[in-house]
């Protein structure tokens, strides 16, 4: 999954979104960390169509790795630590 060019790309979204307020710009004082990002903010970073970057978000969020929040029309992402603490284990033992 990481090894090819949308595989880094979602491992550059895993990254940014380690510590949000790093990359993105604060929306209106709000803290990222807690609400997340946009997939437009997410788009518009990554240099890459609306949905093009929604596709990569869906797919980590199907993953687990990533949680979503609904705010009125739209969708704000964030990781999940606990699941990607889980998925880090599973691979150091070697499935």
């Amino acid at each position: 999954m990481m090894g090819t060019p949308s595989g880094r790309m979602r491992q550059t979204i895993l990254e940014w979104l380690k510590d949000p307020a790093a990359h993105f710009p604060a929306h209106r004082g709000r803290d990222l960390a807690e609400r997340g990002v946009t997939a437009r903010a997410m788009a518009a970073k990554l240099g890459v169509p609306h949905r093009t970057a929604v596709a990569h978000l869906d797919l980590l969020t199907r993953l687990g790795l990533l949680r979503t929040r609904r705010i009125r029309c739209r969708t704000y992402y964030r990781r999940d630590e606990i699941r990607i603490a889980e998925v880090a284990r599973v691979f150091e033992k070697g499935w």
